[in-house]
């Protein structure tokens, strides 16, 4: 009978998991393995012993145990991380522009590396082939991949499980990835001389968190469909903000609008370490990209359809560079914006950020493991939350752990 390495039982037990599949680059396949979960997230399964050194290194790297931002910084805001730069983007094409979630912009820097050949291959996310509505992670290294890559993955992804793979190649590659695969894969830089040589671009975008699987079969019976007839799925894209797309195999289409398929639905099936979140803003990355949401007097997003835009932040010297060269080469058109003026684009991180301490205030009142954090501001950036706001998710996240564990223990 083999013994539950320590990372995962600490990771169970306070439900942290973040999906990115560290562990399991780390450890081998043949010892750990990212499946999917009954409730729709993906999630590493032990096949055999951990040796304590691994253990070790594993739970340093997990971004559900620890999150450590040690990066020097030129500048940095309580909410938006650090930064070099901030601009509204979109691509100078029109067809990246309209396939881009948010103006193109990611999609552009991507084909622009392979262009340039700075890269040789680009490590991103994709939609599975076997099953629609999932991702797949995906090495692309010509342009039509990436494209078919544009668009944002409202599901599960583990882009470092297979990191092994990729840097076996002995090639260079951009990683695009989640703010928790950006943080993961800057802690195993400081363990692996390879990825500093191999990946001289990591990018990431805002993300409000991972819903599971069961939210996406839920937009598709919304539809009125099964998703078993589904043949192709894009959660956005082909506009802005876009629609949930779903084509069958019987030829026909059904769309769902973003704020119906995200706002009604996916929204309420996202993990629970995303609700305790430290970095929705990909603060690792060298360059991270979101929606340039235009808002109402209320301050809420306005989905109506537009085309699209992009807030663009290089955090580091070597993203800011890429900006400059893709600017002057008409790659993408760049505005510079104040870090403030991000405030009233993305008012759903400003809120997610400036209440996370009140949420981990809660896993330690009911003396679960929490993650480790450090570096990312949390204090400051709760003053952006008013103490009533704090108080009601601290109460909130103790209602949500009880009512989880309760179900667990039925189950």
């Amino acid at each position: 009978m083999k013994l539950t390495a320590s990372f995962l039982r600490r990771v169970n037990r306070g439900n942290l998991c973040a999906g990115c599949g560290a562990c399991e680059a780390i450890a081998g396949r043949n010892k750990i393995k990212i499946e999917a979960s009954k409730d729709g997230f993906y999630r590493p399964i032990q096949l055999d012993e951990i040796c304590e050194e691994t253990d070790t290194k594993i739970s340093n790297v997990c971004p559900g145990l620890n999150v450590n931002f040690d990066m020097e910084t030129e500048n940095e805001h309580p909410i938006w991380g650090p930064y070099i730069s901030v601009s509204e983007a979109y691509s100078t094409l029109p067809e990246v522009r309209y396939i881009g979630s948010s103006g193109g912009t990611l999609t552009a820097l991507l084909i622009h590396l392979l262009e340039n050949r700075d890269v040789d291959f680009v490590v991103h996310n994709g939609a599975n082939k076997q099953n629609p509505l999932a991702n797949e992670t995906v090495s692309s290294q010509i342009i039509d991949t990436i494209k078919d890559g544009a668009g944002s993955r409202y599901a599960p992804s583990s882009p470092l499980a297979d990191l092994e793979n990729y840097l076996g190649t002995g090639k260079k590659f951009a990683f695009v990835g989640k703010p928790c695969d950006i943080a993961a894969l800057r802690a195993l830089q400081r363990q692996d001389e390879r990825i500093q040589k191999q990946i001289p671009y990591m990018l990431s975008f805002f993300c409000a968190g991972v819903p599971s699987l069961n939210g996406a079969k839920k937009i598709v019976e919304r539809l009125g469909g099964a998703t078993e007839e589904v043949a192709s799925f894009r959660y956005r894209g082909n506009g802005w903000p876009g629609h949930a797309t779903a084509n069958f195999q019987d030829g026909t289409e059904r769309q769902m609008s973003y704020s119906d398929s995200w706002g009604g639905i996916l929204s309420s099936h996202v993990q629970f370490r995303c609700k305790i979140c430290p970095d929705g803003v990909g603060s690792f990355a060298d360059i991270v990209c979101g929606d340039a949401w235009d808002c109402d007097d209320q301050g809420y997003p306005i989905f109506e359809e537009r085309d699209g835009k992009s807030i663009v932040i290089a955090r580091t010297a070597k993203g800011e560079t890429l900006l400059r060269h893709v600017c002057d080469r008409k790659v993408l058109q760049l505005d510079p914006i104040s870090i403030s003026g991000v405030d009233a684009m993305q008012p759903g991180q400003v809120r997610r950020k400036s209440l996370v301490s009140a949420r981990l205030l809660a896993q330690k009142f009911l003396l679960r493991p929490m993650p480790k954090y450090s570096g990312l501001c949390l204090k400051d950036a709760a003053q952006y939350a008013s103490r009533r706001s704090r108080l009601k998710n601290f109460i909130g996240t103790i209602r949500r752990i009880i009512l989880s564990s309760w179900r667990t223990e039925a189950l």
